[in-house]
């Protein structure tokens, strides 16, 4: 199940709309995770929206300083990750792995 999962996120990562960068459990750089984030951006970025799961449920944020928040989170995470090319070799290398 898991070397399907990783075979999953290998063929969506060349999808021209998707991003995929893994970010090391060993990082100290990056530890603001604590639950799902969907960043939904366009041209226009008054229209961007945030998607975040909750306990309760996801939910939308479209406020100017909730979208600050999260672009600035958004920034540490790609400063903390590989990039996507080294993200995509490295799921590679764990699926070969199991």
């Amino acid at each position: 199940m898991a070397r399907d999962q990783l075979d999953y996120l290998l063929e969506a990562s060349v999808e021209p709309w998707l991003t995929l960068r893994v970010i090391s459990f060993a990082s100290e750089d990056f530890i603001e995770v604590t639950q799902t984030v969907m960043y939904a951006s366009g041209t226009v970025p008054q229209l961007d929206t945030v998607h975040i799961d909750t306990p309760f449920g996801g939910r939308l944020l479209d406020a100017s300083a909730d979208l600050d928040r999260y672009r600035t989170l958004l920034d540490f995470a790609r400063k903390a990750s590989l990039t996507p090319e080294e993200s995509r070799s490295f799921i590679h290398h764990i699926a070969r792995e199991l």
